[in-house]
């Protein structure tokens, strides 16, 4: 039996809770809708400022700022580290909503567990001192999954595992268990949420994360099959599963003793009535001794919901699919190489196993419970959050389609170009038949090159003879003459052919002068691996490197003008990864060798950032 309060009962009741850390994402959405809901005195705390900034844009931050204004909010700095300001804030409340910062280092282990773990001793503290009876704490559906196994329709009944890589999602377990460890002490009722990826508007972590892998040229890829199935939840969703929880605690008669029962049942008139309060104590102790996962009840794919998101933005969605492991090692590798990474507030290990696991949450209890069931469906969601964030949409994505593909601009644009990427099928044929035709004049006919050579130019010569001789009209076919000028070469065309080659010359020299000063190591294995490989085709033939030739330009263009994005994502990972695996191969060099290089490298860095660029 769940009891719900009707609308004349909240106006009039004019009841006061507080929202730590009412600044942050989760704390912003629970601010509004409490406001929106009325009959609420709304005490904003967080440690975020000083003083409440508010962002008029944001129509959260304009309901609160005309609120302060009429008095139904206010704000008031608050550090969960100091329990003398929990207290100052809680006094005279009714309700505890309790949202911890998520903006954390995880690095400086210390002070997380002071804000987490000790900040959930002294809320709970504070709370039995201001004799506060409901205390509804955020938590994570994080908390039971490690990323060991797929998780599929967990509910409250599902092991947690105990011991966690992610340093965030340990101390949140400890503080979990905390709070339900609470429950019925001085009174005080606890209620613990755990929503599954949590995502819209003023979000700061997984949003923004997607947004500047796409930057990075990384949103191409999808780790893994990509066909897990994720649980997701709108923000809006998450403050609504709060109030109904927090609703839920105030409307239950809570006893944990049978001679408490037995007393309180001597009230009632017949045996229906006791049956009903003892079905309403039941569901009282589940209440309060398990924790909720709350999610938008419609689980999609994970890479489905990851296009959604930036496509709406504007960036190229995931296509494709790369091996778990093989992302596991470039990060791997990345994190022994820099130490020091104090950038990420989520390890990168744990966000490689939700993009790669299903992870799906029964969400039944809550909404037999607590009365939950979602005020905003999924697909809302998702446009809401896009609309928020599109000041990170990417605007130039879309007009990058009419331009001139990488295959054409490395062909020149011209008739090469068009030959060689098959636009008109029966020119690039004709060409590539008499390619191989002289092909096989030449290496195949079993003469030597002069002899070859001497042959095809009679063979030509007495073809233009011949066709110089026949008449106008062929048995009634007409005989175009071959005008002069297919046979001229203009001055231009030369000019620019010894351009070409003064380019390649000059190229060439510029290689050889810098592998004269050893400066350039990268260079260096260059030109050797290439050596080495025309040494090796030598070995056999001119014919095999000249069929290797004609065999590429025909094919090789083609396929990267065809699957151009393809190949550069693969050409990018690739790349990072062969960074990766050097700064760690590095670490193990001699101080001497590894100066070296690190100053190579320091003069190769805007060379390296051009070709990523390029890439992207």
């Amino acid at each position: 039996m769940v009891v719900k309060t009707t609308a004349n009962d909240v106006a009039t009741e004019n009841r006061t809770c507080v929202v730590l850390g009412g600044r942050g994402f989760l704390g912003r959405s629970l601010v509004a809708r409490l406001l929106r809901l009325g009959g609420w005195i709304v005490r904003v705390a967080d440690s975020s400022s000083h003083s409440l900034l508010t962002d008029p844009s944001l129509a959260s931050d304009s309901l609160l700022s005309n609120a302060l204004c009429s008095g139904q909010a206010s704000f008031c700095h608050v550090d969960v580290r100091d329990t003398s300001q929990i207290i100052k804030v809680t006094k005279g409340a009714d309700v505890v909503f309790y949202m911890e910062p998520t903006d954390l280092d995880i690095h400086d282990f210390y002070n997380c567990y002071l804000i987490i773990v000790q900040g959930a001793k002294n809320v709970i503290y504070a709370c039995r001192e201001c004799r506060v009876r409901r205390l509804v704490y955020n938590s994570s559906a994080d908390v039971v999954f490690d990323g060991s196994r797929d998780i599929l329709d967990g509910d409250f009944s599902f092991i947690c595992p105990g011991k966690f890589k992610d340093t965030l999602i340990d101390l949140k377990f400890h503080a979990e268990g905390l709070i339900r460890l609470a429950n019925n002490i001085d009174g005080l009722l606890t209620c613990v949420l755990r929503p599954s990826n949590v995502f819209g508007p003023c979000d700061t972590q997984f949003v923004p994360l997607l947004v500047n892998l796409a930057k990075a040229g990384l949103s191409k890829f999808i780790i893994g099959s990509g066909e897990n199935m994720s649980d997701f939840t709108y923000a809006e969703n998450v403050a609504h599963a709060h109030i109904c929880a927090a609703e839920t605690l105030g409307s239950r008669v809570v006893s944990v003793a049978g001679k408490v029962l037995l007393k309180s049942v001597t009230g009632y008139a017949n045996l229906s009535d006791i049956l009903i309060y003892i079905e309403s104590i039941y569901k009282t102790e589940v209440l309060n001794m398990q924790a909720f996962f709350i999610t938008n009840l419609e689980p999609i794919m994970f890479w489905e919901f990851v296009s959604l998101i930036l496509g709406g933005l504007g960036y190229p969605r995931p296509y494709i699919k790369v091996p778990t492991w093989m992302v596991s090692c470039i990060v791997s590798l990345h994190q022994c190489s820099h130490e020091n990474l104090h950038n990420h507030n989520v390890s990168p290990h744990y966000m490689l196993r939700l993009a790669s696991r299903t992870r799906t949450f029964d969400c039944s209890a809550a909404q037999n419970h607590l009365g939950y069931s979602p005020v905003i469906s999924l697909k809302d969601g998702i446009n809401s959050t896009i609309q928020s964030f599109s000041h990170l949409a990417n605007d130039t994505f879309y007009t990058k389609f009419n331009e001139q593909s990488k295959a054409e601009k490395m062909l020149g644009g011209g008739i090469v170009a068009d030959i060689l990427l098959w636009r008109d099928e029966r020119r690039t044929f004709a060409c590539f038949f008499v390619l191989v035709l002289l092909f096989c004049w030449f290496f195949l006919c079993g003469r030597t090159f002069a002899s070859s050579l001497a042959d095809l130019l009679l063979l030509v010569i007495v073809t233009l003879y011949g066709h110089g001789i026949l008449s106008s009209k062929l048995c009634g076919y007409a005989v175009q003459e071959i005008p002069s000028s297919c046979f001229q070469v203009t001055v231009s065309d030369v000019q620019k052919s010894l351009r070409s080659i003064a380019c390649i010359w000059n190229r060439g020299v510029r290689r050889i002068t810098t592998l004269a000063k050893g400066e350039d190591w990268c260079e260096f294995f260059k030109v050797v691996f290439s050596l080495y490989l025309i040494k090796y085709m030598q070995s056999y033939s001119l014919a095999v490197p000249f069929a290797m030739a004609l065999v590429y330009a025909f094919t090789a263009y083609f396929v990267y003008d065809q699957y151009e994005a393809e190949i550069d994502a693969f050409r990018l990972l690739m790349f990072c990864c062969m960074v990766e695996l050097k700064e760690f191969l590095w670490r193990y060099l001699p101080l001497p060798i590894s100066s070296s290089l690190q100053n190579d490298n320091v003069l190769h860095q805007p060379k390296v950032a051009a070709r990523v660029k390029e890439w992207k």
